[in-house]
């Protein structure tokens, strides 16, 4: 499939995990995509094989991202799809809001909360130039589940995404999110070890750990012309782990 060509991708936090499978994803479909993340070594490698750019890139930083966008407009002529991906979460520190280290909280949120908007706030001018694009920004199921700051900053993900829908609609640019369940990931093994095995056995419909493929679907429907009339929605991948009315 070439859903994507002629279409240039920036992807957040693509070095690994689920950000690497959507950055394969839209290279194999089509794309041209910026590799956009702070491991140097792990981005390289992925950007070669999809035969895209890496570029440095600290989504917490308004510099940075800015910096992201122009060299992504440099080498690829603009920028149609951006994927906000990346997190602190692998070597995330477990504490309570009412306790976690100020300074700490400050920059976790700045990264897994306000990246989002940073990296948006650095394209959408770049996209309504095309006439238009597509965000998807990378939520998760512990938004609706008590998980501390992590869902705090999950929560803050999903009223980003409805807002943003709205202020971007007119410029042709959809705004949509994703909210991976217990994904099987090297962060999720570090974070949750055995205590994975017990939420599959009591919280999950499908027994069995998400995969990074499985999200790579919902990602490239909702970046897609198939989902022109998609907005501002939060699409759950998760098994059956949490119920929403």
């Amino acid at each position: 499939m070439t859903r994507f060509t002629g279409k240039v991708a920036v992807v957040t936090g693509a070095a690994q995990g689920i950000g690497e499978a959507y950055a394969r994803a839209l290279a194999a479909e089509g794309a041209s995509v910026v590799v956009a993340d702070l491991n140097v070594e792990a981005g390289e490698k992925v950007a070669a094989d999809v035969g895209g750019l890496f570029v440095r890139t600290d989504v917490s930083s308004a510099e940075s991202a800015a910096a992201c966008v122009e060299a992504a407009v440099a080498a690829y002529g603009g920028v149609d799809l951006l994927v906000n991906n990346a997190a602190i979460y692998g070597d995330m520190q477990f504490d309570l809001l009412i306790s976690v280290d100020w300074d700490y909280y400050r920059k976790f949120m700045s990264v897994n909360m306000d990246g989002a908007l940073v990296m948006t706030r650095a394209v959408h001018a770049e996209m309504q130039k095309r006439g238009g694009g597509a965000i998807v920004n990378q939520s998760s199921t512990a938004a609706w589940l008590y998980s501390g700051f992590y869902g705090l900053a999950k929560v803050g993900v999903n009223g980003l995404t409805q807002q943003l829908a709205h202020e971007l609609g007119g410029m042709g640019i959809r705004v949509n999110a994703i909210a991976p369940g217990p994904t099987d990931t090297q962060a999720t093994r570090t974070q949750a070890g055995d205590a994975a095995h017990d939420i599959v056995r009591t919280s999950l419909a499908i027994k069995r750990m998400g995969q990074v493929d499985d999200m790579v679907g919902a990602c490239l429907f909702l970046l897609s012309d198939e989902a022109s009339w998609v907005t501002g929605q939060i699409l759950a991948v998760d098994g059956g782990q949490v119920f929403r009315s």
